[in-house]
């Protein structure tokens, strides 16, 4: 007879279900390499097991997750260990229907750091700009002048990616 799963780290397990992809998603986002994202997505759900934080709602705890990975992966690209060129091998953190979505992707993966997680989360994870704000502990004017800045750049490399 099989138990019914209330022993503890259920809660753990329910959020890796419903969390692990988009989580591996903002990781490869950061880190470009499929094994970093995916060792990243693992650190952050053995943090929350340490921590086991209280959290209010969903919607909170998928906040605290979004930046315990953020955090993470910058202290990955931090180290001096870790070359801060970013390769692919080969696999999309995020579906491109048209050869063109491609394209823009690629930018995107390309931009620094601070504009490609508020474009990320914006554009791909369909987050408002208060809840960014929320998320990444930055005020939303900030939010606004990453997403602003980022646009810029995409529309720059975009204007000068065009041969014609």
């Amino acid at each position: 007879m099989q138990q019914p799963m209330t022993r503890p780290g259920n809660h753990v397990i329910q959020s890796y279900e419903v969390y692990s992809d988009m989580l591996f998603r903002i990781a490869l986002i950061h880190l470009g390499s499929r094994q970093d994202a995916e060792e990243a997505t693992q650190d952050t759900f053995i943090k929350l097991m340490e921590k086991a934080p209280a959290f209010k709602d969903d919607e909170h705890q998928k906040a605290w997750l979004i930046r315990v990975i953020t955090n993470h992966c910058k202290n990955l690209l931090g180290r001096g260990w870790r070359k801060r060129e970013v390769k692919l091998e080969g696999t999309e953190p995020v579906a491109a229907d048209t050869p063109e979505d491609m394209a823009i992707l690629q930018l995107v993966l390309a931009m620094p750091v601070k504009y490609k997680t508020v474009i990320h989360l914006y554009y791909y994870e369909d987050y408002p700009i208060q809840e960014i704000s929320r998320i990444l502990q930055i005020s939303e004017s900030a939010v606004k002048m990453r997403l602003q800045r980022g646009r810029q750049l995409l529309k720059l490399e975009l204007e000068g990616a065009e041969p014609e």
